[in-house]
């Protein structure tokens, strides 16, 4: 999400645009309004309603239109996401953001263990908003039919709302698939959890979701729809980290930096030549070690930080020239799957642990792995 721009606060939560989001509403402008003749016969089908064409085929209005229509989709989809979100912080869960995505949008929940009885409700808030939005925009259409006299002025209104109300509706029912992640794949979890335990729940959850995903890329390929082979992908993937997460939060349950972590921690100070550096790390075969001036954490060194010095160049310098200075740290208290979230997430092998600033140990993604397996051993 790093390529999001905040665009306002509701709630106590940030509201974030993802760059994506401004190239999908010029492209559903461009298909909703060159297909909106044959949009039109089709909502006035649905809703039993004559729609005059006069100004919805006018010069420019049905990209117009087209653009309105978008924006009252995502509209709806932001709707949808602060529905997630409002359940989630009246249960105490706390949300850091929502992002409005090429395909929709996102809510980023704290990392917690789910619980069934969070999960459902939270599920269950996003499609029941879209069809509240969906049943009052197709109640709108005969309120404008019946009280607007201009024919074609009706027409714009009965076309506009009409094709929310549809939209809203198709994404209520497509939402509750049971295509885990999205939110009937997480229906189906919070029901099947009642039942078994969590991660046997998120396992079949996931499966389901990735028979799904292989359908929508079947009917992708076979119709030519590039929209239905993304959506396939990221369903796929999705279910697949859902999965692994909590495997590993599973695994790692109850489990601290401080059982995890190697000390005594072999450091070097600033001025250790990088050539000396290099040595040390044949010698210990590790391939960091924090950097400590006057008994405090100054920074940290690695491989990666000596080979972004040309070779010829390194012989003349020193562990402050190249070190990442003010690096990230835990304490020993900290839950291992904090170490495991922040090595992934920054990818960097390893994080000191401090305690009262003072660095009594070091803990690696070996580290964690290997506490891993013993855990699935055991």
């Amino acid at each position: 999400m790093d390529a999001s721009l905040q665009i306002g606060n509701l709630a106590g939560i940030p509201v974030k645009l993802h760059w994506s989001f401004l190239l999908v509403i010029p492209l559903f402008a461009w298909i909703i309004g060159s297909q909106i003749v044959l949009t039109t016969e089709l909502i006035a089908v649905l809703f039993g309603v004559p729609i005059d064409l006069t100004l919805i085929t006018a010069n420019f209005n049905p990209y117009i239109l087209g653009t309105v229509v978008a924006l009252g989709l995502f509209f709806g989809v932001f709707i949808h996401e602060m529905a997630h979100s409002l359940i989630a912080k009246a249960k105490g869960i706390e949300i850091h953001s929502i992002t409005l995505l090429i395909l929709g949008g996102v809510s980023q929940v704290e990392d917690t263990m789910p619980d069934p009885k969070i999960e459902l409700p939270m599920a269950l808030a996003g499609p029941l908003t879209s069809l509240a939005v969906g049943l009052v925009s197709s109640a709108l259409v005969y309120v404008f039919d019946a009280l607007i006299e201009d024919p074609a002025v009706a027409g714009v209104l009965v076309f506009t709302f009409g094709y929310l109300g549809l939209l809203n509706v198709l994404l209520f029912g497509f939402n509750l698939l049971p295509a885990f992640p999205m939110d009937g794949g997480r229906v189906l979890r919070a029901w099947l959890a009642r039942r078994m335990p969590l991660a046997r729940a998120t396992r079949i959850a996931a499966d389901v979701g990735k028979a799904f995903a292989v359908l929508f890329g079947i009917v992708g390929l076979l119709l030519l729809n590039p929209i239905l082979i993304i959506i396939a992908f990221f369903i796929y993937i999705g279910a697949n980290q859902e999965a692994t997460y909590l495997r590993y939060n599973i695994l790692l349950q109850d489990v601290t930096v401080a059982d995890a972590m190697s000390s005594p921690v072999t450091t070097v100070e600033p001025t250790v030549p990088l050539a000396r550096v290099v040595e040390m790390m044949y010698e210990t075969k590790h391939l960091g070690f924090p950097v400590v001036e006057r008994g405090s954490l100054v920074g940290i060194i690695t491989l990666s930080d000596i080979h972004k010095v040309p070779q010829l160049d390194r012989e003349a310098m020193q562990v402050r020239d190249v070190m990442t200075r003010n690096p990230t740290t835990l304490s020993p208290s900290a839950p291992l799957i904090d170490a495991l979230r922040i090595i992934s997430g920054m990818d960097i092998g390893r994080i000191p642990v401090v305690a009262d600033d003072v660095l009594v140990g070091i803990v690696t993604r070996t580290d964690v792995l290997r506490v891993m397996e013993l855990r699935e051993e055991g």
